[in-house]
């Protein structure tokens, strides 16, 4: 399979099936498949209703997609808009032959065209070839930051002393 057969476009309601698929895919890598809840349904509503929340591009050929880069939109109080890329995925048997390079490079013109002052993603620290992928682009790594989350279960127990 060669780079050059592979086209990079923007994600269709269509695709939503394959890309739920690569989620499930990426979710088995990082040793915890029981946590992907999104569904098909969910993708389709957020993606393409009322209020869309995200976007993404696909890497496809003749077998079909290859890979996915989904992406939103964030705002920085100090920077302004920046573009978070949530997740870039390549099909586990398609890893190694450039096309997260030609998904990354992508989201990169789109952070030219868009004009933002920043494009950010995470990665976890135990992904050594995802790393040393970013590292290549002389990508900032920050280990300053420490990521923070709250869980569906603990933002239900939250009692606020507030009537809001």
């Amino acid at each position: 399979m060669g780079v050059n057969a592979i086209k990079i476009r923007q994600g269709k309601k269509e695709d939503l099936a394959a890309i739920l698929s690569l989620i499930k895919e990426l979710a088995e890598y990082e040793k915890a498949p029981l946590e992907v809840k999104v569904t098909l349904e969910e993708l389709e509503k957020s993606g393409f209703g009322e209020n869309p929340v995200f976007n993404f591009f696909v890497a496809e050929n003749e077998d079909g997609i290859l890979g996915m880069a989904l992406y939103y939109t964030k705002y920085s109080t100090w920077k302004g808009p920046c573009i978070f890329l949530e997740d870039l995925i390549v099909a586990q048997s398609k890893r190694r032959k450039g096309i997260g390079a030609l998904l990354f490079e992508r989201m990169i013109q789109l952070a030219k065209e868009m004009k933002v002052p920043r494009l950010e993603w995470q990665v976890l620290e135990w992904n050594e070839p995802a790393i040393n992928f970013y590292k290549k682009y002389n990508a900032n790594l920050d280990a300053e930051w420490i990521n923070g989350k709250l869980i569906y279960s603990q933002l239900q127990e939250f009692k606020t002393e507030q009537n809001l």
